[in-house]
């Protein structure tokens, strides 16, 4: 007998607010943190302990997500970077 595993689609844990901000999981934890923390060599399991608002499956999905987005991701930051006064 062979154990068929049902491949679903995961859906984003991230959402875009009012001023274009990107958060995760609905929480007020943005991308750019999340990012950040992975680029400074956090792990997943670091990040969700950091941010406990953040679950460890949203920490993973965005970090897969800038894993394939690279390009755009670092894009949407530079950009919120020169738009953000206290960053």
């Amino acid at each position: 007998m062979t154990a068929m595993l049902q491949i679903q689609q995961v859906s984003l844990p991230l959402t875009s607010d009012k001023h274009g901000v990107v958060k995760v999981g609905g929480t007020r934890v943005t991308l750019d943190t999340i990012v950040k923390a992975f680029l400074r060599g956090a792990t997943a399991e670091e990040i969700a302990q950091q941010y406990p608002s953040v679950s460890l499956s949203d920490v993973y999905a965005t970090i897969s997500y800038y894993l394939q987005n690279q390009k755009a991701v670092n894009s949407y930051l530079a950009k919120r970077k020169k738009t953000s006064p206290s960053r």
